[in-house]
Protein backbone atom coordinates (compact mmCIF):
# COMPACT_ATOMS: atom_id res chain seq x y z
CA UNK A 1 0.00 0.00 0.00
CA UNK A 2 1.50 3.27 -1.13
CA UNK A 3 1.76 5.94 1.49
CA UNK A 4 -0.37 9.30 -0.01
CA UNK A 5 1.84 12.38 0.53
CA UNK A 6 1.24 14.81 3.14
CA UNK A 7 1.86 18.43 1.71
CA UNK A 8 1.46 18.94 -2.28
CA UNK A 9 4.21 20.09 -4.26
CA UNK A 10 2.32 23.64 -4.91
CA UNK A 11 2.56 24.09 -1.14
CA UNK A 12 6.51 23.18 -0.51
CA UNK A 13 6.87 25.46 -3.70
CA UNK A 14 4.87 28.01 -1.80
CA UNK A 15 6.83 27.93 1.49
CA UNK A 16 10.82 27.09 -0.20
CA UNK A 17 12.71 30.19 0.93
CA UNK A 18 14.74 30.57 -1.65
CA UNK A 19 13.08 32.00 -5.19
CA UNK A 20 11.47 29.28 -7.58
CA UNK A 21 10.94 29.57 -11.23
CA UNK A 22 10.06 27.82 -14.67
CA UNK A 23 11.90 29.16 -17.72
CA UNK A 24 10.47 28.52 -21.16
CA UNK A 25 13.00 27.44 -24.33
CA UNK A 26 13.51 31.36 -24.46
CA UNK A 27 13.94 32.24 -21.25
CA UNK A 28 10.76 33.68 -20.04
CA UNK A 29 9.44 33.35 -17.28
CA UNK A 30 6.02 30.80 -17.15
CA UNK A 31 5.66 30.37 -13.18
CA UNK A 32 7.03 31.73 -9.73
CA UNK A 33 6.34 30.82 -6.16
CA UNK A 34 6.52 33.73 -4.06
CA UNK A 35 9.89 33.81 -2.74
CA UNK A 36 10.47 34.49 -6.97
CA UNK A 37 8.39 37.21 -6.66
CA UNK A 38 9.69 38.91 -3.48
CA UNK A 39 13.03 38.65 -4.63
CA UNK A 40 12.37 40.40 -8.32
CA UNK A 41 10.72 43.25 -6.24
CA UNK A 42 7.69 42.49 -8.25
CA UNK A 43 3.88 43.04 -7.24
CA UNK A 44 2.68 39.68 -8.60
CA UNK A 45 3.49 36.72 -10.23
CA UNK A 46 1.28 38.01 -13.13
CA UNK A 47 3.61 40.91 -13.45
CA UNK A 48 6.52 38.56 -14.17
CA UNK A 49 5.15 35.91 -16.65
CA UNK A 50 5.69 36.17 -20.15
CA UNK A 51 8.50 38.42 -19.29
CA UNK A 52 12.18 38.01 -19.86
CA UNK A 53 14.52 36.47 -17.10
CA UNK A 54 17.86 37.05 -15.97
CA UNK A 55 18.53 33.45 -16.11
CA UNK A 56 20.33 30.89 -19.10
CA UNK A 57 17.89 28.52 -19.63
CA UNK A 58 20.39 26.40 -20.43
CA UNK A 59 22.04 23.67 -18.15
CA UNK A 60 25.13 23.70 -16.57
CA UNK A 61 25.70 26.20 -18.97
CA UNK A 62 28.73 28.93 -18.40
CA UNK A 63 29.01 27.77 -14.81
CA UNK A 64 30.87 30.40 -12.62
CA UNK A 65 34.38 29.73 -12.02
CA UNK A 66 34.88 29.40 -8.51
CA UNK A 67 36.80 32.49 -6.82
CA UNK A 68 38.66 32.55 -3.50
CA UNK A 69 35.87 33.76 -1.62
CA UNK A 70 33.11 31.72 -3.00
CA UNK A 71 31.01 28.62 -1.25
CA UNK A 72 29.62 27.80 -4.06
CA UNK A 73 31.20 26.60 -7.54
CA UNK A 74 27.90 25.48 -9.20
CA UNK A 75 26.07 28.33 -9.26
CA UNK A 76 26.01 30.86 -11.89
CA UNK A 77 25.37 34.90 -10.97
CA UNK A 78 22.55 36.97 -12.89
CA UNK A 79 21.56 40.81 -12.30
CA UNK A 80 18.47 42.00 -11.87
CA UNK A 81 17.54 45.73 -12.33
CA UNK A 82 14.19 46.04 -10.87
CA UNK A 83 11.75 49.06 -11.72
CA UNK A 84 12.90 50.84 -8.67
CA UNK A 85 15.77 50.45 -6.61
CA UNK A 86 19.41 49.34 -6.39
CA UNK A 87 20.84 46.37 -9.03
CA UNK A 88 20.38 42.90 -7.75
CA UNK A 89 22.82 39.94 -8.05
CA UNK A 90 21.47 36.68 -8.04
CA UNK A 91 23.03 33.12 -7.98
CA UNK A 92 21.29 30.23 -9.39
CA UNK A 93 21.05 26.76 -10.34
CA UNK A 94 19.34 25.31 -13.41
CA UNK A 95 17.80 22.05 -14.13
CA UNK A 96 15.62 20.94 -17.06
CA UNK A 97 11.93 19.40 -16.81
CA UNK A 98 12.49 15.40 -16.85
CA UNK A 99 8.34 15.72 -18.44
CA UNK A 100 9.55 18.57 -21.22
CA UNK A 101 12.57 19.33 -21.70
CA UNK A 102 11.55 22.64 -23.12
CA UNK A 103 11.49 23.99 -19.44
CA UNK A 104 13.88 24.71 -17.05
CA UNK A 105 13.56 25.10 -13.19
CA UNK A 106 15.45 27.70 -11.73
CA UNK A 107 16.03 27.91 -8.09
CA UNK A 108 17.99 31.26 -7.32
CA UNK A 109 18.59 33.57 -4.15
CA UNK A 110 19.84 37.08 -3.36
CA UNK A 111 23.59 37.62 -2.41
CA UNK A 112 24.06 41.37 -3.34
CA UNK A 113 25.19 42.02 -0.06
CA UNK A 114 27.14 38.73 0.51
CA UNK A 115 28.93 39.34 -2.78
CA UNK A 116 29.20 42.87 -1.81
CA UNK A 117 31.07 42.20 1.29
CA UNK A 118 33.27 39.45 -0.24
CA UNK A 119 34.55 42.53 -3.11
CA UNK A 120 35.38 45.00 0.17
CA UNK A 121 37.42 41.87 1.47
CA UNK A 122 39.27 41.53 -1.23
CA UNK A 123 39.83 44.84 -2.09
CA UNK A 124 41.39 45.11 1.39
CA UNK A 125 43.17 41.95 0.91
CA UNK A 126 44.71 43.61 -2.33
CA UNK A 127 45.63 46.92 -0.93
CA UNK A 128 47.73 45.49 1.78
CA UNK A 129 49.60 43.68 -1.23
CA UNK A 130 49.51 46.73 -3.20
CA UNK A 131 51.76 48.49 -0.10
CA UNK A 132 53.90 45.77 0.03
CA UNK A 133 54.84 46.41 -3.75
CA UNK A 134 57.70 48.50 -4.96
CA UNK A 135 55.62 51.09 -6.82
CA UNK A 136 55.60 55.21 -6.34
CA UNK A 137 53.04 56.85 -3.55
CA UNK A 138 50.92 57.88 -6.63
CA UNK A 139 51.03 54.22 -7.85
CA UNK A 140 50.10 52.90 -5.23
CA UNK A 141 47.01 55.08 -3.72
CA UNK A 142 45.61 55.20 -7.75
CA UNK A 143 45.22 51.04 -6.44
CA UNK A 144 43.58 51.72 -3.20
CA UNK A 145 41.14 54.60 -5.33
CA UNK A 146 40.48 51.49 -7.96
CA UNK A 147 39.79 49.27 -5.14
CA UNK A 148 37.47 51.12 -3.44
CA UNK A 149 35.84 52.32 -6.76
CA UNK A 150 35.39 48.56 -8.09
CA UNK A 151 34.52 47.01 -4.47
CA UNK A 152 31.53 49.60 -4.23
CA UNK A 153 30.85 50.80 -7.61
CA UNK A 154 31.24 54.27 -6.51
CA UNK A 155 31.28 57.16 -9.02
CA UNK A 156 34.95 58.45 -8.25
CA UNK A 157 37.55 58.41 -5.55
CA UNK A 158 40.31 61.19 -4.73
CA UNK A 159 42.98 60.50 -2.42
CA UNK A 160 44.65 63.85 -1.23
CA UNK A 161 47.81 63.99 1.37
CA UNK A 162 49.00 66.82 3.29
CA UNK A 163 52.97 67.72 2.99
CA UNK A 164 55.50 67.88 5.70
CA UNK A 165 54.38 71.22 7.26
CA UNK A 166 50.55 69.84 7.55
CA UNK A 167 49.65 73.27 5.32
CA UNK A 168 48.85 72.08 1.74
CA UNK A 169 46.87 69.67 0.40
CA UNK A 170 48.40 67.13 -3.03
CA UNK A 171 46.07 65.01 -5.06
CA UNK A 172 48.24 62.26 -5.19
CA UNK A 173 45.03 59.14 -5.79
CA UNK A 174 42.28 58.58 -7.93
CA UNK A 175 39.84 56.85 -9.89
CA UNK A 176 36.76 57.21 -11.94
CA UNK A 177 37.33 60.91 -12.47
CA UNK A 178 39.21 62.44 -15.56
CA UNK A 179 42.81 63.09 -14.80
CA UNK A 180 43.01 66.66 -14.78
CA UNK A 181 46.55 69.04 -13.74
CA UNK A 182 44.34 71.67 -13.26
CA UNK A 183 41.80 70.59 -10.53
CA UNK A 184 43.54 71.72 -7.17
CA UNK A 185 43.91 74.88 -8.69
CA UNK A 186 40.15 75.28 -9.31
CA UNK A 187 39.11 74.16 -6.20
CA UNK A 188 41.54 76.84 -4.93
CA UNK A 189 39.64 79.32 -6.48
CA UNK A 190 36.30 77.57 -5.82
CA UNK A 191 37.22 78.10 -2.20
CA UNK A 192 38.41 81.59 -2.73
CA UNK A 193 35.06 82.53 -3.84
CA UNK A 194 33.29 81.32 -1.00
CA UNK A 195 32.77 77.94 -1.55
CA UNK A 196 32.73 75.64 1.55
CA UNK A 197 35.27 72.56 1.43
CA UNK A 198 34.14 69.42 2.90
CA UNK A 199 37.59 68.06 3.24
CA UNK A 200 39.20 70.76 5.41
CA UNK A 201 36.17 69.78 7.97
CA UNK A 202 37.14 66.61 7.95
CA UNK A 203 40.87 67.25 8.50
CA UNK A 204 39.85 69.81 11.33
CA UNK A 205 37.80 66.79 13.03
CA UNK A 206 39.28 64.50 12.12
CA UNK A 207 36.27 61.97 11.70
CA UNK A 208 34.38 61.56 8.42
CA UNK A 209 31.55 63.84 6.82
CA UNK A 210 29.04 62.68 5.14
CA UNK A 211 27.25 65.00 3.00
CA UNK A 212 23.81 63.74 1.00
CA UNK A 213 23.09 65.22 -1.92
CA UNK A 214 26.10 67.52 -2.59
CA UNK A 215 26.39 67.62 -6.04
CA UNK A 216 22.72 69.61 -6.00
CA UNK A 217 24.15 71.84 -3.25
CA UNK A 218 27.50 72.65 -5.83
CA UNK A 219 25.35 72.94 -8.75
CA UNK A 220 23.28 75.38 -7.06
CA UNK A 221 25.89 77.64 -5.36
CA UNK A 222 27.92 80.18 -7.76
CA UNK A 223 31.13 79.75 -5.97
CA UNK A 224 31.52 76.38 -7.11
CA UNK A 225 31.44 77.85 -11.23
CA UNK A 226 35.17 77.07 -11.64
CA UNK A 227 34.25 73.04 -11.02
CA UNK A 228 30.80 72.57 -12.33
CA UNK A 229 31.41 71.24 -15.95
CA UNK A 230 34.54 69.12 -14.32
CA UNK A 231 32.53 67.40 -11.53
CA UNK A 232 29.56 67.22 -13.99
CA UNK A 233 31.61 64.63 -15.85
CA UNK A 234 30.93 62.53 -13.53
CA UNK A 235 27.20 60.88 -12.48
CA UNK A 236 27.25 60.92 -8.96
CA UNK A 237 25.03 62.94 -5.74
CA UNK A 238 26.29 62.32 -2.56
CA UNK A 239 29.92 62.55 -0.69
CA UNK A 240 31.78 61.65 2.05
CA UNK A 241 35.55 62.46 3.07
CA UNK A 242 37.26 60.37 5.25
CA UNK A 243 40.64 61.78 7.05
CA UNK A 244 43.66 59.58 6.58
CA UNK A 245 45.18 59.13 10.42
CA UNK A 246 48.59 57.68 10.98
CA UNK A 247 50.12 57.49 14.81
CA UNK A 248 47.31 60.52 15.98
CA UNK A 249 47.76 63.01 13.50
CA UNK A 250 46.03 63.05 9.38
CA UNK A 251 47.93 62.55 6.53
CA UNK A 252 45.24 63.41 4.10
CA UNK A 253 41.86 62.71 3.36
CA UNK A 254 40.14 60.42 0.94
CA UNK A 255 36.39 62.00 -1.10
CA UNK A 256 34.33 59.04 -2.25
CA UNK A 257 31.82 60.33 -4.85
CA UNK A 258 28.21 58.10 -4.65
CA UNK A 259 26.59 57.62 -7.72
CA UNK A 260 22.45 58.33 -7.48
CA UNK A 261 20.48 55.59 -5.63
CA UNK A 262 23.63 54.07 -3.30
CA UNK A 263 22.88 54.62 0.25
CA UNK A 264 26.12 55.73 2.73
CA UNK A 265 25.16 53.03 5.81
CA UNK A 266 27.72 52.11 8.83
CA UNK A 267 29.42 49.33 6.72
CA UNK A 268 29.90 51.79 3.76
CA UNK A 269 31.51 54.01 5.86
CA UNK A 270 33.22 51.43 7.98
CA UNK A 271 35.05 49.56 4.41
CA UNK A 272 36.11 53.28 3.71
CA UNK A 273 37.67 54.04 6.79
CA UNK A 274 39.30 50.40 6.83
CA UNK A 275 40.81 52.24 2.90
CA UNK A 276 41.75 54.99 4.28
CA UNK A 277 43.36 53.67 6.96
CA UNK A 278 45.39 51.64 4.30
CA UNK A 279 46.19 54.69 2.23
CA UNK A 280 47.09 56.49 5.22
CA UNK A 281 50.02 53.85 6.22
CA UNK A 282 51.09 54.37 3.00
CA UNK A 283 51.40 57.99 3.05
CA UNK A 284 53.48 57.51 6.46
CA UNK A 285 55.59 54.51 5.02
CA UNK A 286 56.75 57.29 2.41
CA UNK A 287 57.60 59.54 4.84
CA UNK A 288 59.51 57.58 6.85
CA UNK A 289 61.45 56.32 4.05
CA UNK A 290 61.95 59.92 3.00
CA UNK A 291 63.51 60.80 6.69
CA UNK A 292 65.58 57.96 6.44
CA UNK A 293 67.02 59.06 2.72
CA UNK A 294 67.60 62.71 3.70
CA UNK A 295 69.07 61.06 6.83
CA UNK A 296 71.91 58.66 5.16
CA UNK A 297 72.60 61.70 2.68
CA UNK A 298 73.26 63.64 5.75
CA UNK A 299 75.25 61.12 7.48
CA UNK A 300 77.28 60.48 3.81
CA UNK A 301 77.79 64.36 3.23
CA UNK A 302 79.39 64.73 7.04
CA UNK A 303 81.45 61.07 6.46
CA UNK A 304 82.73 63.09 2.84
CA UNK A 305 83.63 66.24 5.02
CA UNK A 306 85.58 64.29 7.38
CA UNK A 307 87.69 62.50 4.71
CA UNK A 308 88.00 65.73 2.33
CA UNK A 309 89.84 67.23 6.05
CA UNK A 310 91.69 64.39 7.06
CA UNK A 311 93.08 63.93 3.85
CA UNK A 312 92.89 65.88 0.63
CA UNK A 313 92.45 69.26 2.82
CA UNK A 314 95.69 69.06 4.65
CA UNK A 315 97.55 67.49 1.56
CA UNK A 316 96.34 71.22 -0.30
CA UNK A 317 97.32 72.83 2.68
CA UNK A 318 101.05 71.61 2.56
CA UNK A 319 100.76 71.94 -1.20
CA UNK A 320 100.36 75.78 -0.70
CA UNK A 321 102.92 75.95 2.31
CA UNK A 322 105.50 74.96 -0.42
CA UNK A 323 104.19 77.38 -2.64
CA UNK A 324 105.08 80.01 -0.12
CA UNK A 325 108.35 78.78 0.55
CA UNK A 326 109.45 78.92 -2.88
CA UNK A 327 108.12 82.68 -3.24
CA UNK A 328 110.13 83.96 0.02
CA UNK A 329 112.97 82.39 -1.39
CA UNK A 330 112.30 83.96 -4.69
CA UNK A 331 111.73 86.98 -2.96
CA UNK A 332 115.04 87.21 -1.71
CA UNK A 333 116.43 87.70 -4.84
CA UNK A 334 119.38 85.31 -4.42
CA UNK A 335 120.43 82.22 -5.90
CA UNK A 336 118.62 79.00 -5.64
CA UNK A 337 120.40 75.43 -5.47
CA UNK A 338 119.02 73.40 -8.31
CA UNK A 339 118.69 70.50 -5.82
CA UNK A 340 116.54 72.79 -3.46
CA UNK A 341 114.44 73.36 -6.54
CA UNK A 342 113.96 69.48 -7.53
CA UNK A 343 113.28 68.49 -3.64
CA UNK A 344 110.44 71.65 -3.90
CA UNK A 345 109.20 70.22 -7.16
CA UNK A 346 109.58 66.58 -6.12
CA UNK A 347 107.48 67.26 -2.81
CA UNK A 348 104.75 69.42 -4.46
CA UNK A 349 104.38 66.60 -7.12
CA UNK A 350 104.39 63.65 -4.65
CA UNK A 351 101.78 65.61 -2.79
CA UNK A 352 99.65 66.78 -5.88
CA UNK A 353 99.25 63.02 -7.32
CA UNK A 354 98.30 62.43 -3.80
CA UNK A 355 95.36 64.43 -3.81
CA UNK A 356 94.33 63.57 -7.08
CA UNK A 357 94.50 59.41 -6.07
CA UNK A 358 92.10 60.25 -3.12
CA UNK A 359 90.06 62.24 -5.50
CA UNK A 360 89.76 59.71 -7.70
CA UNK A 361 89.06 57.11 -4.86
CA UNK A 362 86.15 59.13 -3.38
CA UNK A 363 84.79 59.83 -6.98
CA UNK A 364 84.84 55.61 -7.46
CA UNK A 365 83.52 55.43 -4.41
CA UNK A 366 80.66 57.49 -4.73
CA UNK A 367 80.16 55.96 -8.81
CA UNK A 368 80.44 52.45 -8.63
CA UNK A 369 77.37 52.00 -10.45
CA UNK A 370 79.44 51.49 -13.99
CA UNK A 371 81.47 49.10 -12.64
CA UNK A 372 78.60 47.10 -11.37
CA UNK A 373 77.26 46.74 -14.78
CA UNK A 374 79.86 44.41 -15.52
CA UNK A 375 79.55 43.02 -12.39
CA UNK A 376 80.41 42.67 -8.77
CA UNK A 377 84.03 41.61 -9.23
CA UNK A 378 84.98 43.87 -11.27
CA UNK A 379 83.54 46.51 -9.41
CA UNK A 380 86.03 45.20 -6.43
CA UNK A 381 88.82 44.53 -8.79
CA UNK A 382 88.84 48.54 -9.75
CA UNK A 383 87.98 49.49 -6.26
CA UNK A 384 91.32 47.30 -5.08
CA UNK A 385 94.04 48.87 -7.95
CA UNK A 386 92.71 52.21 -7.19
CA UNK A 387 93.46 51.99 -3.16
CA UNK A 388 97.17 49.87 -4.26
CA UNK A 389 97.68 52.41 -6.25
CA UNK A 390 97.30 55.56 -4.09
CA UNK A 391 98.20 53.38 -0.42
CA UNK A 392 100.26 50.72 -0.86
CA UNK A 393 98.83 48.98 0.21
CA UNK A 394 99.03 45.10 -0.95
CA UNK A 395 95.77 43.80 -1.42
CA UNK A 396 94.75 39.82 -2.61
CA UNK A 397 91.40 39.87 -3.78
CA UNK A 398 89.55 36.19 -4.33
CA UNK A 399 86.02 35.88 -5.88
CA UNK A 400 83.78 32.84 -6.29
CA UNK A 401 82.37 31.94 -10.32
CA UNK A 402 78.68 33.33 -9.06
CA UNK A 403 79.57 36.34 -7.48
CA UNK A 404 78.70 38.33 -10.94
CA UNK A 405 75.18 36.42 -11.03
CA UNK A 406 74.45 38.81 -7.64
CA UNK A 407 71.30 40.81 -8.49
CA UNK A 408 72.21 44.94 -8.92
CA UNK A 409 70.93 46.23 -5.83
CA UNK A 410 72.34 43.57 -3.81
CA UNK A 411 75.93 44.07 -5.45
CA UNK A 412 75.49 47.48 -4.39
CA UNK A 413 75.28 46.89 -0.64
CA UNK A 414 78.04 44.67 -0.82
CA UNK A 415 80.35 47.14 -2.32
CA UNK A 416 79.77 49.63 -0.54
CA UNK A 417 80.38 46.98 2.49
CA UNK A 418 83.70 46.00 0.94
CA UNK A 419 84.58 49.45 0.12
CA UNK A 420 83.96 50.89 3.65
CA UNK A 421 85.50 48.09 4.88
CA UNK A 422 88.44 48.56 2.97
CA UNK A 423 88.72 52.77 3.55
CA UNK A 424 88.97 51.98 7.74
CA UNK A 425 91.99 49.83 7.23
CA UNK A 426 93.75 52.72 5.06
CA UNK A 427 92.51 55.32 7.65
CA UNK A 428 92.91 53.35 10.74
CA UNK A 429 94.77 50.07 10.94
CA UNK A 430 97.79 50.74 9.82
CA UNK A 431 97.79 47.66 8.10
CA UNK A 432 101.06 46.47 5.02
CA UNK A 433 98.56 43.65 3.39
CA UNK A 434 94.43 43.10 3.23
CA UNK A 435 93.02 39.75 1.71
CA UNK A 436 88.94 39.93 0.67
CA UNK A 437 87.26 37.43 -0.07
CA UNK A 438 83.96 37.11 -2.31
CA UNK A 439 81.88 33.86 -2.94
CA UNK A 440 78.35 31.83 -3.04
CA UNK A 441 77.86 28.52 -1.39
CA UNK A 442 74.63 27.12 0.29
CA UNK A 443 72.67 30.07 -1.72
CA UNK A 444 74.38 32.26 0.55
CA UNK A 445 76.78 35.35 -0.35
CA UNK A 446 79.92 35.63 1.94
CA UNK A 447 82.58 38.17 2.00
CA UNK A 448 85.23 38.19 4.19
CA UNK A 449 88.14 41.60 4.51
CA UNK A 450 91.16 40.55 6.91
CA UNK A 451 93.99 42.67 7.63
CA UNK A 452 97.10 42.46 9.76
CA UNK A 453 96.81 45.56 11.31
CA UNK A 454 96.47 46.61 15.04
CA UNK A 455 92.73 45.73 15.23
CA UNK A 456 90.81 47.68 18.27
CA UNK A 457 93.59 49.24 20.70
CA UNK A 458 90.74 49.07 23.66
CA UNK A 459 90.42 45.37 22.88
CA UNK A 460 92.88 43.70 24.86
CA UNK A 461 93.34 40.67 22.67
CA UNK A 462 90.64 39.50 20.41
CA UNK A 463 87.39 40.98 19.98
CA UNK A 464 84.12 39.41 18.38
CA UNK A 465 81.21 41.80 18.10
CA UNK A 466 78.41 42.81 15.63
CA UNK A 467 79.32 46.53 15.06
CA UNK A 468 80.64 49.19 16.68
CA UNK A 469 78.50 51.08 19.80
CA UNK A 470 77.57 54.32 17.91
CA UNK A 471 81.65 55.14 17.39
CA UNK A 472 82.35 55.06 21.07
CA UNK A 473 85.56 52.78 21.64
CA UNK A 474 88.77 54.34 22.06
CA UNK A 475 91.91 53.76 19.42
CA UNK A 476 92.74 53.32 15.84
CA UNK A 477 88.81 52.77 15.02
CA UNK A 478 87.01 55.11 17.51
CA UNK A 479 86.83 57.65 14.56
CA UNK A 480 84.47 55.15 12.22
CA UNK A 481 81.73 54.24 13.96
CA UNK A 482 78.73 55.36 11.19
CA UNK A 483 81.02 53.57 8.98
CA UNK A 484 80.47 50.38 10.72
CA UNK A 485 77.43 51.00 11.50
CA UNK A 486 76.27 51.43 7.88
CA UNK A 487 78.09 48.37 6.57
CA UNK A 488 75.55 46.30 9.29
CA UNK A 489 72.56 48.15 8.18
CA UNK A 490 73.03 47.14 4.51
CA UNK A 491 74.00 43.93 5.40
CA UNK A 492 70.88 43.36 7.29
CA UNK A 493 68.73 44.86 4.67
CA UNK A 494 69.07 41.76 3.03
CA UNK A 495 68.59 39.55 6.22
CA UNK A 496 72.45 39.36 6.72
CA UNK A 497 74.37 40.00 9.64
CA UNK A 498 77.78 41.43 10.01
CA UNK A 499 80.69 40.26 12.39
CA UNK A 500 84.06 41.76 13.35
CA UNK A 501 86.91 39.84 15.25
CA UNK A 502 89.60 42.16 15.82
CA UNK A 503 92.91 41.36 17.65
CA UNK A 504 95.89 44.10 18.78
CA UNK A 505 98.38 41.52 17.28
CA UNK A 506 96.21 39.82 14.93
CA UNK A 507 94.66 42.39 12.92
CA UNK A 508 90.93 42.95 12.20
CA UNK A 509 88.23 40.42 10.48
CA UNK A 510 84.81 41.98 9.35
CA UNK A 511 82.66 38.80 7.89
CA UNK A 512 79.39 39.55 6.10
CA UNK A 513 77.28 36.80 5.49
CA UNK A 514 73.56 37.66 2.94
CA UNK A 515 71.30 35.06 2.24
CA UNK A 516 70.46 35.54 -1.43
CA UNK A 517 66.82 35.61 -2.47
CA UNK A 518 64.99 33.20 -3.84
CA UNK A 519 63.38 34.67 -7.14
CA UNK A 520 60.35 32.97 -8.91
CA UNK A 521 59.36 34.00 -12.26
CA UNK A 522 56.45 36.68 -13.24
CA UNK A 523 54.76 37.74 -15.64
CA UNK A 524 55.63 41.10 -17.43
CA UNK A 525 53.07 43.68 -16.09
CA UNK A 526 49.87 44.21 -18.30
CA UNK A 527 50.31 48.13 -17.86
CA UNK A 528 53.08 50.61 -17.15
CA UNK A 529 52.41 52.81 -14.83
CA UNK A 530 50.51 56.05 -15.48
CA UNK A 531 52.70 58.71 -16.05
CA UNK A 532 52.59 61.46 -13.51
CA UNK A 533 53.43 65.19 -13.77
CA UNK A 534 54.30 66.99 -10.27
CA UNK A 535 51.54 67.04 -8.64
CA UNK A 536 49.91 70.54 -7.82
CA UNK A 537 48.89 71.45 -4.02
CA UNK A 538 46.10 73.30 -1.98
CA UNK A 539 47.44 75.32 0.47
CA UNK A 540 45.45 75.37 3.80
CA UNK A 541 44.47 78.40 5.03
CA UNK A 542 46.48 80.17 8.06
CA UNK A 543 43.98 80.66 10.13
CA UNK A 544 42.35 77.02 9.73
CA UNK A 545 45.65 75.60 9.90
CA UNK A 546 46.59 74.03 13.26
CA UNK A 547 49.76 72.08 14.74
CA UNK A 548 49.67 69.18 12.20
CA UNK A 549 46.04 69.02 11.28
CA UNK A 550 46.12 71.10 8.53
CA UNK A 551 42.32 72.01 7.63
Amino acid sequence: MSASPLVGWDDIAAAAPDGLAVLDCVGRFVRLNPAAVALLEADSEGELIGGPSPFTPAEGGGACRAGLLEARSDEQVAHWEPASGPRREFAYRTRSLPTDPKFTVVSFRDVTDEWHRQRRIAAIARTSIALASEGSLGSTLDAVAQQIVQADGLAGVQILTLDSTGRELRLMGSAGLRHWDGFLDRLLECRDRGARLCMLDTLKERKPIVVPHRWAQILEDPAWEPLHAYLGELNWDSFVSVPLMARGRPEGVLNAYFAPGQEIGGRTLEFLAAMAEQAALAVDHAMLLQTEREGARRNERQRLARDLHDSIVQQVFSIGMQANAVGVLGARGEAVSAVAVRNFADEVGSLSRTVLADLRAMVHELRPSASLRLGLEDAVTTLVKSTENRTGLSIRLECGQEVDAVEPELAEDMYRIVAEAIHNVVKHAEATTVTIRLGIRDHTLTAVIRDDGCGFADSGGRRDTPDSEGGRRTGPHRHHGYGLTTMRERAERWGGTMRIRSGARSGTTVRVVVPLPVRVPQAPPADSERGRNAPSAVPLPEAEHSARSGS
